[in-house]
């Protein structure tokens, strides 16, 4: 059967992931309008009407665009915490009670024989979690908007095969970039975003055999880019004593205007 997913967006414009195992399929946020959310479904030649439901990471809107009409076009249900919830009420407009899935961080639910765990995570949200996906022989784990790498985070995703990764900027870049120094402070702090270093950092602890493919995601188009942040993840690992040839292991790209390919799982 396996886990198959496309990375549908990803980065401060908008981000969304779709990941289908057998007859289910989810989508992880919802953070672009519909209009444009249908239009990468086509590109993936799916449609939202496949959909057995959106589980939400947090309130951000990058986030959580277009979440309300998606769910209310093909009556999907939401999930996520209470707190969460609470925070994006007045973003989402009028959602039926049905609708209204609440999934406390920590818990598991299984949708069909795929397993679904959320896990917190640092960030500057009411209370932000990441997700991961286990069918007993393959797993997948999403964890971005991280301010730092914590032990809770580290356990939860370690053991996965695939990894879709936040890298988010490069220090520098976003030091002398043009933002106000409060933005830029709180990029930077426990509760921002993860440097191309500190998810270099990062992968270097969680290389345990099993982890074939990591998606660096959320990238800044202000503070970094794609072959810049493969080679500060690649260099943070080779500093730290990891080292590694492309068939064990590799970084995949992710994109802001466009899906990437769907991807098994499983596949070596």
């Amino acid at each position: 059967m396996g886990i198959y997913f496309t990375v549908l967006s990803s980065g401060s414009t908008g981000n969304a992931t779709v990941i289908q195992h057998g007859g289910t399929s989810l989508m992880i946020d919802a953070g672009l309008s519909a209009k444009r959310l249908d239009a990468l479904f086509q590109e993936r030649e799916i449609s939202g009407a496949e959909l057995d439901g959106i589980l939400v990471t947090h309130e951000h809107s990058d986030h959580i665009k277009g979440l309300g009409a998606m769910s209310r076009k093909y009556n999907l249900p939401i999930y996520a915490n209470l707190n969460t919830w609470a925070a994006l009420e007045k973003s989402v407009g009028a959602i039926p009670e049905e609708n209204r899935r609440v999934f406390e961080t920590g818990e598991k639910h299984d949708f069909g024989s795929l397993r679904v765990e959320s896990f917190g995570i640092s960030h500057d949200a009411a209370e932000p979690v990441g997700y991961t996906f286990d069918d007993g022989t393959e797993k997948l784990s999403v964890a971005t908007d991280l301010g730092y790498m914590s032990d809770k985070v580290r356990d939860a995703i370690s053991d996965s095969d695939v990894l879709v990764l936040e890298a988010n900027h490069d220090v520098e870049l976003l030091r002398m970039g043009r933002y106000p120094w409060n933005t830029k402070r709180r990029i930077l702090s426990d509760i921002g975003h993860l440097s191309n270093e500190a998810a270099g950092a990062a992968l270097s602890e969680l290389m345990n055999g099993r982890i074939k493919r990591t998606y660096l995601a959320h990238l800044s188009r202000d503070h970094n880019m794609m072959d810049l942040a493969k080679m500060s993840v690649r260099d943070a690992m080779e500093s730290r004593g990891c080292f590694y040839q492309d068939h064990e292991f590799k970084l995949c790209d992710t994109y802001y205007d466009r899906p990437t390919p769907w991807d098994r799982v499983g596949e070596p």
